[in-house]
């Protein structure tokens, strides 16, 4: 027997794993909360215990980052969430609002595909799989092919000490043999409730695309503005720690360096004392060659030191080097390495003023990083107001580093490894993804204490306007549908059956040329099948397009408003009424008048 295509056994692999894990997401679904938290425990302590062989693995598939980073990434993405979800209620009632009367009950989503990318790998399968596992839910990643093995691991480490405690393993589980077609079967799977994608701007288009709930990212492409207002040591200081930090390869470091131009060679200064390498303008060339492909980022740089960097360009710099500046004479697209660069390389920018300073950072975003992140560096008040207000960026980090600083690290914003750009993106949420994001509320709601006089009120308030205080179902004093008790107000029996209102259509006199109107083959078979309408006592049926007795005016009826009279300017002309009948069948379309255009509902009368 011929070996299973590889193709074929990557898809079969999307449904056994899929089977599989909702299996184990239908065991956890009765778990309390004592027990799911215990579950997660597990994972968390597991993945800190192996943070650095992780890390290690990481590093030697891929060719990203630097081991150093990538341990203290693990530990974010397994200790820094689960301290910032441990005490999240995500089983059962999770909130209680007794004076509105709303209850809120989480219910799990089921089984969440996760799609995992090469510059995060662990840190990140850690994060997805502790906030899917945090509200009961099963996951299933697609590993980066690039990454697949050292993300294989991680999971590896998890299903163990989930099995551990007794849960069931494959609420974590990794595809052995990722390709395109089977992340696309996964994300679309019918058991898969959500996705959660992280990855490049074609990858959360297809996720968006799958007809399922997605959370999805857009790319960075950070702009950081300098003023002259800032602490310019601290600024140099922080913006290149932050790009050292596993080589920039956060999708939220800083990609554009915007300087105000009375501080710009102090903070160059600041920085090349730090370790950095300002390039020449031959150099930025050759830099733009090696990491600009057609417009887009070369993926060969992706968190290389920059001394690589720089030999990837054809030149070289010292190996201690920090990071490689660039200045840039304008932004993206004229100027090529003004676009997301996930290096320790940043494109330098000389502006005159915040105002400036402004319009080159919202051109960098316009770009590439609508709704992502923003850096800032100032004291002065008018220039922080600026920024806060009027930027298209979910996170603007303030004098501190925009690399751990959105993540939630450096900041005390919801720790987490994807973070949403908002509609402006395309993005279904501005969040930092979490646990919350993966449980359904439901609302139990209770009648509000306050209801009888509202709606007593607001009855009363309609029937000024109506005539009718009581309409029928309404229940207040007075209402024709409900009989008994003296302080309601009596309720008229007929002494025969009610009757049809319907006037009949009146006389049309039709000129001498006029064509005579036919019905439709289908009206006039419905009107030969009409059915009769017997008169009470009579035993004669008669058309049930008869006209019966005008209603009688009654004490109820007679202070009434009577329908106003018709403006000559909306009046039809006989011919339109014959077409209008003509289509209608032997009389009105909706039978006995309960609401058509011409029925006044003040009255009962015809106004046709």
């Amino acid at each position: 027997m011929a070996p299973l295509d590889p193709d074929l056994r990557a898809l079969q692999e999307v449904r056994d794993y899929v089977a599989r894990a909702r299996a184990a997401a239908d065991a956890v679904r009765g778990y309390s909360q004592d027990e799911i938290d215990r579950v997660c425990e597990a994972m968390t302590r597991a993945a800190a215990d192996a943070a650095y062989d992780l890390a290690r693995l990481a590093v030697e598939e891929t060719g990203i980052g630097r081991v150093h980073y990538k341990v203290l990434k693990n530990l974010f993405g397994s200790e820094g969430t689960w301290a910032s979800i441990q005490d999240e209620k995500t089983v059962g009632i999770v909130a209680k609002d007794e004076d509105k009367g709303v209850y809120e009950v989480a219910t799990p989503a089921g089984v969440v595909a996760a799609i995992v990318p090469t510059t995060n790998p662990t840190s990140t399968a850690i994060f997805k799989s502790l906030i899917a596992v945090k509200g009961r839910n099963a996951t299933v990643i697609s590993p980066h092919p690039r990454a697949r093995r050292c993300i294989g691991e991680t999971v590896e480490v998890l299903r163990r000490a989930i099995e551990r405690v007794g849960a069931p393993p494959d609420l974590v589980l990794s595809l052995s043999n990722p390709t395109i077609e089977s992340t696309g079967a996964l994300m679309k799977h019918r058991d898969v409730a959500m996705i959660l994608a992280t990855g490049g701007t074609g990858l959360v288009t297809a996720a968006y695309s799958s007809g399922k709930p997605a959370f999805g990212v857009g790319p960075g492409n950070v702009p950081v503005y300098v003023d002259r207002s800032a602490d310019l040591a601290q600024a140099a200081r922080w913006i290149i720690a932050s790009q050292s930090f596993d080589n920039g390869t956060l999708c939220c470091s800083e990609q554009g360096l915007v300087l105000d131009r009375p501080i710009a060679d102090r903070v160059l200064e600041e920085m090349k004392r730090r370790g950095a390498y300002l390039c020449s303008e031959a150099e930025c060339e050759k830099l733009a060659k090696a990491c600009n492909v057609r417009g887009h980022m070369n993926p060969d740089v992706v968190g290389l030191d920059p001394w690589r960097v720089a030999e990837l360009g054809g030149f070289s710099v010292p190996r201690h080097t920090t990071l490689l500046l660039a200045p840039q004479g304008g932004t993206a697209p004229e100027w090529p390495l003004a676009i997301e660069i996930l290096c320790p390389l940043l494109s330098v920018h000389v502006v005159d003023g915040w105002e400036e300073g402004c319009e080159v950072s919202l051109k960098t975003l316009r770009h590439e990083g609508l709704g992502h992140t923003i850096g800032l560096w100032a004291r002065d008040e008018a220039v922080l107001n600026a920024w806060f207000l009027e930027k298209p960026a979910n996170r603007i980090c303030v004098n501190g580093p925009t690399s751990e600083g959105a993540v939630g690290y450096s900041t005390n914003l919801v720790p987490s490894m994807s973070l949403g750009c908002g509609p402006e993106a395309g993005n279904i949420t501005s969040d930092n993804i979490t646990a919350r994001h993966l449980v359904n509320i439901k609302r139990v709601a209770f009648v509000r204490r306050d209801w009888e006089a509202i709606y007593a009120r607001d009855h009363e308030r309609a029937g000024r306007l109506s005539g009718d205080p009581a309409p029928r179902g309404s229940g207040l004093p007075g209402d024709p549908g409900v009989s008994g008790g003296s302080a309601r107000a009596p309720i008229e029996t007929p002494s025969a059956a009610p009757t049809s209102n319907w006037q009949g259509n009146p006389p049309v006199a039709k000129a001498a040329n006029e064509p005579k109107a036919t019905l439709a083959p289908k009206v006039q078979a419905a009107a030969k099948a009409a059915p009769t309408f017997v008169q009470p006592g009579s035993g004669a049926a008669t058309a049930v397009l008869a006209k019966p007795a005008p209603p009688p005016v009654t004490a109820a009826t007679a202070d009434r408003p009577t329908a106003p009279a018709r403006p000559s300017a909306f009046a039809l002309s006989p011919a339109e009424i014959q077409g209008i009948m003509a289509h209608a069948g032997g009389g009105c379309p909706l039978g006995p008048c309960q609401g058509c255009p011409h029925h006044d509902v003040q009255t009962g009368a015809c106004t046709a």
